[in-house]
């Protein structure tokens, strides 16, 4: 897993970002932390097979990582611990370069799969906070 030159390295590379388990909930966290990484510069590419179709920040939803047929640099997930196992492996199979599992979200097998395969791993955090923290310069 990054330590935090990783993690600022990995942000101020990347330039689309999925996130799984986008929520069209203004309450739900996935919601805004959507809305502050478009502020920030990143393309965020809505998933969430409940709402596939619909447009969420501007963005189609689609119903898993293998429709978007893009490049994918970072696959955010807010999904449960047990849960997420299951995106991790959909962003292994659509050949994302890093899985970034958000806070409370720990699962050390699916963070295993994923390094092993070759991706870069941030496990229990927010970018919504490690941006601001780490100094990330907006992406342009």
């Amino acid at each position: 897993m990054l330590d935090d030159d990783g993690i600022r390295t990995l942000l101020s590379d990347a330039r689309t970002i999925a996130l799984v388990g986008a929520s069209d909930r203004p309450d739900r966290a996935s919601w805004g932390v959507m809305a502050f990484l478009q502020r920030q510069g990143y393309r965020v590419i809505p998933v969430n097979p409940q709402i596939t179709g619909e447009h969420l920040h501007g963005e189609f939803v689609f119903r898993d990582l293998s429709q978007i047929g893009e490049p994918i640099d970072i696959v955010d997930i807010f999904r449960n611990s047990a849960a997420a196992g299951d995106a991790v492996d959909q962003a292994i199979a659509a050949g994302a370069k890093a899985v970034w599992l958000q806070l409370g979200v720990v699962n050390a097998d699916a963070a295993a799969r994923a390094e092993a395969a070759g991706l870069k791993v941030v496990m229990d955090r927010c970018p919504k906070i490690e941006i601001p923290r780490l100094g990330v310069a907006a992406v342009g």
